[in-house]
């Protein structure tokens, strides 16, 4: 089954070597300390550079709707024949809110409230940046059902880098279908 793997930056080349992924989406706040892993393509790999904030901050990029609108996007195309992988510097909050938009962009038909739950079940470090989570609630047009489920689920585990997981996206609907 199509699966979405979070990670850190640290076990990035570690994990698309390990999954076999094709696609790789960076939300980072220097994308200049990344490389393509070995096996992916300069275009299936996304960079998206902005910090781990949630409100403004002098002297650093807060991820915006054009972020988001890039996002969804590219896993959109994602074509599902193998896994993608997601990661951030920790692996804890902009790689889990990215990883959770992709999962309600992608099965609309599952609740943005089994999403988060799934979501905490198999990642107890997750903590997604409730400022990403509302963009993408605001551009899927969620109404708050994102911001609603994160927020039920809460803050994760403290800690200074989050445990690798996945979340089985599944096959893209047929065409028609």
């Amino acid at each position: 089954m199509p699966r979405i793997h979070v990670c850190s930056l640290d076990r990035l080349h570690r994990t698309v070597a390990e999954t076999g992924a094709r696609d790789v989406l960076t939300v980072i706040k220097n994308i200049g300390q990344v490389e393509t892993p070995e096996g992916v393509e300069q275009m299936r790999h996304l960079k998206l550079e902005f910090a781990d904030i949630w409100r403004p901050t002098e002297g650093e990029v807060m991820a915006n709707e054009a972020h988001i609108e890039e996002m969804l996007g590219f896993m959109t195309r994602w074509d599902r024949a193998a896994p993608m992988v997601i990661h951030c510097y920790a692996g804890v909050s902009r790689s889990t809110a990215s990883a959770f938009i992709a999962a309600c962009a992608l099965r609309p038909e599952t609740s943005e409230a089994e999403w988060a739950q799934r979501l905490r079940q198999v990642s107890p470090t997750a903590t997604p940046n409730i400022h990403i989570v509302s963009l993408g609630d605001r551009l899927l047009g969620r109404r708050g059902r994102m911001i609603e489920a994160i927020e039920t689920i809460g803050r994760g585990e403290d800690c200074y880098e989050g445990v690798p997981f996945s979340l089985e996206i599944g096959p893209r609907a047929p065409l028609g279908g």
